[in-house]
C-alpha cells in the first residue's frame, strides 16, 4: 500500500468530515436558539434530577455526533480508496502525505478518549440521575401543611437538590448518590456521614452552607430572619446512626420523617409560605436562561 493511496482517501474523508462536523454543530446552535421556547414559559418547572438529566442528553448528543463522524470518514474513505481519483494526489510532496495522516491519527486518538470519557460520564451521571429522581418522588408524598417541593434550587452557594416549603418550617435534601456495596450502612456524626464497609466519610458542610445562604436570601424577601434545616438522602442505603442537631440523615424509603423533624420556632405564617414560594417558583421555571444551574 503505497503512501499516495493511503494518504489521498484519507485527505477527501477527513476534509469532509470536518465539513459534516461545521454543519452539524451550526444546526445545532440554531435549534437551541429557536428551540427553547414554549407557549407556557412561566408555568413549567424544573424537575428532579433536572440538570443531570440535560447533562446526559448533551452528552448523548455528542456522542452520537462523534459515532456518526467515524462512520462518514469510514464510508468516504473506503469510496475514494476503492474508486481513486487519478493523479489527484500523486504530485504532492510526501511530507503533506504525511502530515495528514498524522493528523488523522490525532483525530482518532482525540476522538477514542472523548469517547471513553462520555462513556463513563454518562454511567456515573446515570446513577446520580436516578438517585435524584428517586428522592423526588418520595418527596411527592410530602403534601401536607401548603408543603410545596422545588428541583434543582439555584442560590448563593449553589445549586441545592431540593427545597420544601409549608407551613412546618423550610427544609433543603441535598443527596448524596453512592453506589451501595455488600454492606450498605452509614452513619451520621456531627456533619460527617460515614461509609461501611472500609469506613469511608465525607462531610455534608457544604449542604449546611447552602442552607445557610438559602436562609439568608428568604430572611431579605421576609424582612425577619427564618431557619433553614438540612436533610442529608443517602438512597440505597439504611442509616443505622445519627448524632446531629444540625442535620437529618435518610435515605429515600424514609424521607417523610422530615416532617417530623420541627420546631415551633421555624413555622411559617401562610402569607410567608406564599412570599418564599412564589420566589422559588420564579428560580425554578425552567425556560429562564438565567435559572439554569450548572
Amino acid at each position: 500500500m503505497s503512501l499516495v493511496a493511503l494518504s489521498g482517501p484519507t485527505t477527501i474523508a477527513l476534509a469532509s468530515t470536518l465539513v459534516f462536523l461545521l454543519i452539524i454543530k451550526s444546526w445545532h446552535v440554531i435549534a437551541h436558539s429557536v428551540g427553547t421556547t414554549t407557549r407556557f414559559p412561566n408555568s413549567i418547572m424544573l424537575e428532579a434530577a433536572q440538570r443531570f438529566r440535560d447533562e446526559l442528553e448533551r452528552l448523548g448528543r455528542e456522542q452520537s455526533l462523534f459515532l456518526i463522524a467515524g462512520l462518514v470518514f469510514s464510508v468516504i474513505f473506503v469510496v475514494i480508496y476503492l474508486l481513486p481519483p487519478q493523479g489527484m494526489f500523486e504530485d504532492l510532496p510526501q511530507w503533506q502525505l504525511i502530515l495528514v495522516l498524522v493528523l488523522f491519527a490525532a483525530a482518532a486518538l482525540y476522538t477514542a478518549y472523548r469517547l471513553i470519557h462520555i462513556i463513563i460520564a454518562k454511567r456515573r451521571l446515570a446513577y446520580i440521575r436516578d438517585a435524584n429522581m428517586a428522592t423526588g418522588h418520595a418527596l411527592q408524598k410530602l403534601n401536607t401543611n401548603q408543603n410545596r417541593v422545588f428541583h434543582d434550587v439555584s442560590c448563593g452557594a449553589g445549586v441545592i437538590d431540593n427545597v420544601v416549603v409549608g407551613q412546618n418550617g423550610i427544609y433543603t435534601i441535598s443527596v448524596i448518590a453512592r453506589k451501595p456495596g455488600k454492606e450498605n450502612v452509614v452513619n451520621l456524626r456531627g456533619d460527617r456521614l460515614t461509609f461501611a464497609p472500609g469506613n469511608l466519610s465525607m462531610s455534608v458542610a457544604r449542604s449546611g452552607m447552602q442552607s445557610g445562604e438559602l436562609a439568608r436570601e428568604i430572611g431579605k424577601l421576609l424582612k425577619h430572619d427564618v431557619r433553614v434545616r438540612t436533610v442529608v438522602v443517602v438512597p440505597g442505603w439504611e442509616v443505622e446512626a445519627q448524632a446531629s442537631e444540625d442535620y437529618l440523615a435518610v435515605n429515600e424509603r424514609n424521607l417523610v420523617m422530615l416532617s417530623g423533624w420541627k420546631d415551633p420556632n421555624d413555622f411559617l405564617m401562610d402569607e410567608d409560605v406564599d412570599k418564599v414560594q412564589k420566589m422559588l417558583t420564579e428560580r425554578c421555571t425552567r425556560f429562564r436562561p438565567k435559572n439554569r444551574g450548572k
